[in-house]
Formats: C-alpha cells, sequence, structure tokens
C-alpha cells in the first residue's frame, strides 16, 4: 500500500481535490514541470518551507498521493485526525523520530511518495541548511529524489497572490554508508534544493519585470 495503512485512500483523492480547488482558489498557482515528476516507485519530494500553505499547495499540486511528515503538534483534536486520514505522518522536531522514518519508509519501499522539508522549519525558504531525513530516507529506500520550490507563499499578501511551484529533475542520491556519506547526499539534496529555489526566484523577477 503506497499510503499508510491508518488513513484512507478515497479521503486522501478527496483531500487533493480540495487542495487543488477550494483551498488553492485564495491564490493564483502556476506549477511548472509536472511532467518530471517520476508516475511509479518510490520517490522522496523535497521542498522548501516558508509558510503553512506550502504543504496543501503541493499536496494538491503534484499528481501523486503525498505523504507529508509533518509536526506532530498539528496533530491534534479533529485536525489531526484528518490528518492522519489522508496519508500524514506525524513527526517530532528536533530529533531522530524513529517511529515517522519508519512509516516513512514503509510507503517508498511500497513505491509511494513521501514529502519532506528539509529545513526542517518555516523561514523565508531560501534552503541555508538541511536536516539529515530526506536523505536518509532517499540512501536507505533507493527511492529517487525530487526537489519542489515554491514561492510567493511567504508573508503573502493582496487579492489571490501569485504562487509558482517549479518541479526539478528527480535524481538519485550517491551510493555509501556511514554517518560523512549521509553528510554529503544531505549537502547535495540542500544543494539542488536551493539551485532550483534560485532558478524559481529569476523566472519570477523576469516576468515581474516584463510586466513594466
Amino acid at each position: 500500500m503506497t499510503v499508510p495503512p491508518a488513513s484512507l485512500p478515497w479521503l486522501t483523492d478527496i483531500g487533493r481535490w480540495i487542495a487543488r480547488g477550494p483551498y488553492a482558489w485564495q491564490f493564483r498557482i502556476r506549477v511548472h514541470g509536472r511532467d518530471r515528476v517520476p508516475l511509479s516507485g518510490g520517490v522522496v519530494v523535497v521542498a522548501n518551507h516558508s509558510s503553512m500553505a506550502d504543504g496543501p499547495i503541493l499536496f494538491g499540486a503534484l499528481p501523486r498521493r503525498v505523504t507529508f511528515l509533518i509536526k506532530q503538534e498539528m496533530f491534534k483534536g479533529i485536525v489531526g485526525t484528518l490528518l492522519l486520514k489522508i496519508g500524514q505522518i506525524p513527526v517530532k522536531r528536533g530529533e531522530a523520530d524513529r517511529t515517522a522514518l519508519t512509516s516513512a519508509l514503509s510507503v517508498l519501499k511500497a513505491g509511494g511518495v513521501i514529502g519532506v522539508f528539509p529545513e526542517g522549519t518555516r523561514g523565508e525558504g531560501d534552503v541555508a541548511s538541511a536536516q539529515n531525513g530526506a536523505a536518509w530516507l532517499a540512501k536507505t529506500s533507493g527511492a529517487m529524489v525530487l526537489p519542489v520550490a515554491c514561492r510567493g507563499t511567504f508573508q503573502a499578501k493582496g487579492w489571490r497572490p501569485e504562487v509558482d511551484v517549479l518541479i526539478g529533475e528527480p535524481f538519485h542520491l550517491p551510493e555509501g554508508k556511514g554517518r560523512a556519506a549521509l553528510g554529503v547526499a544531505t549537502e547535495q539534496v540542500r544543494d539542488r534544493l536551493a539551485t532550483l529555489v534560485a532558478e524559481l526566484d529569476g523566472l519570477r523577477k523576469s516576468k515581474s519585470e516584463g510586466r513594466r
């Protein structure tokens, strides 16, 4: 099963429809490179993170069901129950959460998609740093890494602000075991994602200047 056992695939699909329809209506979303998403096999999606809106936007924009690792604090009450039922995994921040990683690994080995914000917390979304979790999942499972940049959600203001999602080329991490190899892989994840974010910033700047 390509989603966690506690989830309901039909409810996941309803959630994706809401994310790319009613929820997305508050923005003007443009998705670039959707054809780069592998349509089968395990994939670790790594994305920059600057707003609470990033997760729902990507959940709806990507053409496959995605199980995101989401901070445990979000899993309370009705919202927490719904997150579990649409296939999301709670993760403890600031530590190696073995339970969350094991659940994510099972999804990947079944050919599913795991979404990770490697920065670990919201910020400016420029990927100045990255944690090891995404690289560990990709190396351990053999899954491909898919970088995805999202811009326009940070401190978004005004009527239906423009949001761009740029999907990069999928890639495999280098082989190698041990802490040093994991560090190299993590830096590759960070560099690929940061480069993609910079590329998207350039595209948005060019479009903005073209309107003047």
